[in-house]
């Protein structure tokens, strides 16, 4: 993904960008979102410039510049102080890889506007004339806010399989309804997403999970199978029914729906997949006792085996999945955060994804029971441990022990945690208190 600029600065870029190539005897556009998003009265997030100038005039123009796709006619240019893609008009040739064009040929303007995906991605923008240039009816489908494939929709999915899932994320981002025809292609070739390189599922599925618009983008990618394509153990979760008193809302796929709504608009990456993947594990653990009550021992720890499998097999990174896995893995403990010793209750707190998981159980209740006594709890403990760190320097250290006669194994490692249970809860105030109390004990 290009990072993400101050519009003002990236559209000033294009713009002088623009301006160098029509002084040269180019034709030069803004392209794409950036034009859709103005529209739109959208900030966009960069500019993107299309030009009649082939690769090498590009590059003649521009001294400080990274040809990042030649081959596809791309030149990224960084004269004016933010970096402006700048893309050669073209047509695509064959995608024998469903993903990219085996070549492409250099074109006009309205040939390669027919090339591009959907009818709003499709616009160009003259900057000098302050005219919008619509070859695609991109225009009416802004206006009415369809999500329309340019042309035949199953061509376009079948030269790029990644457009399932920018169908998905355009149509949830943008608040629009996807155009029949075009959903009838999403539909058709939806189990075929797995063509694409895990690497660019993820980027799709974050860019999808992370906006506000997310229940939007969860239920057109249930609906067109994508879901389950993707993530095969999600099917199981329909029909995986849960004790009514507990669930109200029903089974397991729909409490995690629920959820998902209940988010709030800015969310981290394991918050947002520990909320997908927190009850994955409920189908293969689910039993029936002989009440009749359906019970799901386990389902936290067999969840975070499933969840770890499931994220690197989408290559998040290493970090994501230990931070998602732990919300996973953690998510029922807090049922128990009452009935903990202080020591206890503030280990638990101090760790690192305690925030997330804390966001995690809020929604987790409200998506099923209810009961916010343990989020109520929890807060109320925030404020009072407030005035200190939860887990303050040690009043002892190994070598305290060491020079006391204590011999280096596990017995030190027990009395120093046994030091800190005792300072987290208030029985020891100082170091003079944890040396007096360590001289009543005897080196084992």
């Amino acid at each position: 993904m290009k990072p993400v600029h101050d519009p003002e600065l990236s559209r000033e870029a294009a713009l002088q960008a623009a301006q160098r190539l029509r002084e040269s005897g180019h034709e030069a556009l803004f392209a794409g979102g950036c034009v859709r998003d103005e529209l739109l009265g959208r900030p966009p997030k960069d500019y993107d410039v299309a030009t009649s100038a082939e690769p090498a005039a590009v590059c003649r123009l521009f001294e400080r510049r990274v040809e990042v796709g030649m081959q596809f006619g791309v030149v990224v240019v960084m004269d004016f102080g933010v970096p402006i893609e700048v893309a050669t008009f073209r047509t695509d040739g064959v995608y024998s890889d469903g993903r990219r064009p085996d070549s492409v040929v250099f074109a006009t303007a309205e040939e390669d506007a027919k090339r591009r995906d959907f009818t709003v991605n499709g616009l160009f923008f003259d900057p000098v004339r302050n005219e919008v240039i619509d070859f695609v009816q991109g225009r009416a489908d802004l206006k009415n806010g369809v999500l329309r494939a340019i042309g035949d929709p199953a061509a376009r999915i079948r030269e790029d399989r990644l457009r399932l899932l920018r169908a998905v994320r355009f149509a949830a981002d943008l608040g629009f309804q996807i155009d029949p025809a075009t959903w009838q292609a999403v539909v058709d070739f939806g189990a075929e997403i797995i063509k694409v390189s895990p690497e660019r599922i993820r980027e799709e599925l974050v860019r999808i999970f992370c906006h506000p618009q997310r229940l939007a983008g969860f239920d057109l990618l249930d609906a067109s199978g994508m879901l389950e394509a993707v993530i095969p153990e999600f099917a199981a979760l329909k029909g995986c029914e849960q004790p009514p008193e507990f669930h109200p809302e029903g089974d397991v796929f729909k409490h995690t729906r629920l959820m998902l709504s209940l988010l709030p608009e800015q969310v981290s990456v394991p918050l947002v997949f520990g909320v997908l993947l927190h009850d994955i594990g409920k189908p293969p653990t689910r039993i029936v006792d002989e009440t009749g009550r359906a019970r799901f021992n386990g389902h936290d720890r067999v969840g975070a085996a499933m969840a770890e499998r499931i994220m690197e097999g989408l290559r998040f990174s290493r970090l994501e999945i230990d931070e998602t896995v732990e919300l996973v893995r953690q998510h029922m403990v807090f049922k128990d955060v009452q009935q903990m010793r202080v020591a206890k209750l503030k280990r638990f707190m101090a760790r690192a994804t305690f925030p997330d998981e804390l966001r995690l159980h809020r929604v987790d209740c409200l998506g099923s029971h209810g009961m916010l006594d343990n989020w109520d709890f929890l807060l109320e403990k925030e404020d009072e441990f407030a005035s200190e760190p939860l887990i303050p320097p040690p009043l002892l250290n190994g070598r305290d022990l060491i020079e006391r006669a204590w011999k280096p194994g596990p017995e030190i490692g027990r009395i120093l945690e046994e030091v800190q249970t005792l300072q987290l809860e208030g029985k020891l105030q100082d170091r003079e208190q944890a040396l007096s109390w360590l001289a009543e004990k005897r080196p084992g």
